[in-house]
């Protein structure tokens, strides 16, 4: 009788431990439940903040000729041409199975093509430009946007110029990864992960006339939040 009760003095642990501790672990529990509440709400309001500097415009013109579902992916383009239909001229995309399709403007095209063929169309372009002279206007168009976009470069008259013009419209062409805005007679034409010599007011402008979306996405708000910060 002696042992067992020397056993239960040994072992006997106060009631106002188990107290104390009961309480700690619910304090520390209310603790992280008020950080994840102020959590969500700031990720909420940021949220908000966001979507009211995105427009949703639903396009139902036809964006080209023979376009090719991007569900299924078509084979590696190959070669571009211009192609001519009475004074009508369009950008001819040539796949490596030969089938092709035809754009009116470089913003048709970014609509239907992933960036896996925006590079290599940009690798195609800067080959043949270097290696030839241009005498289509559309060519230097192409080579001008392509050009922008990859090589961009602070002394280029395009950003020189930013201050003598307005943000028309601010598009975002989520297949191939770009954002463009329109200036009266200049767009400009930019990958959403890169950082680009847009001045401040440029950026206002933009911020401004909101970005134009076919449907909400997480690219949308991380671009407006590489802008925003």
């Amino acid at each position: 009788m002696f042992d067992k009760a020397f056993k239960r003095v040994n072992t006997f642990v106060d009631f106002r431990t188990d107290l104390v501790e009961g309480n700690s672990k619910r304090a520390r529990e209310e603790l992280e439940q008020e950080r994840t509440k102020k959590q969500k709400a700031d990720d909420h309001k940021e949220t908000a903040e966001l979507q009211s500097l995105i427009e949703v415009i639903l396009d139902e013109e036809e964006i080209a000729i023979d376009v090719v579902p991007l569900a299924t992916k078509p084979p590696t383009i190959v070669d571009w041409k211009i192609h001519k239909e009475g004074k009508r001229s369009y950008y001819q995309i040539v796949r490596a199975d030969g089938k092709s399709q035809m754009y009116k403007v470089f913003s048709q095209m970014l609509k239907s093509i992933s960036r896996e063929d925006l590079e290599d169309l940009y690798k195609l372009v800067k080959a043949k430009y270097k290696s030839t002279r241009q005498v289509e206007e559309l060519d230097l168009f192409l080579w001008g946007d392509l050009k922008t976009m990859f090589e961009p470069h602070v002394e280029d008259q395009v950003w020189k110029n930013q201050q003598d013009y307005k943000v028309l419209d601010w598009n975002l062409y989520e297949s191939c990864g770009v954002h463009s805005f329109r200036m009266k007679h200049v767009y400009i034409h930019m990958l959403v992960e890169k950082r680009y010599p847009l001045m401040p007011s440029t950026i206002t402008d933009m911020l401004n006339k909101k970005l134009q979306i076919d449907y909400e996405s997480e690219m949308a708000y991380q671009l407006l939040k590489l802008l925003t910060k």
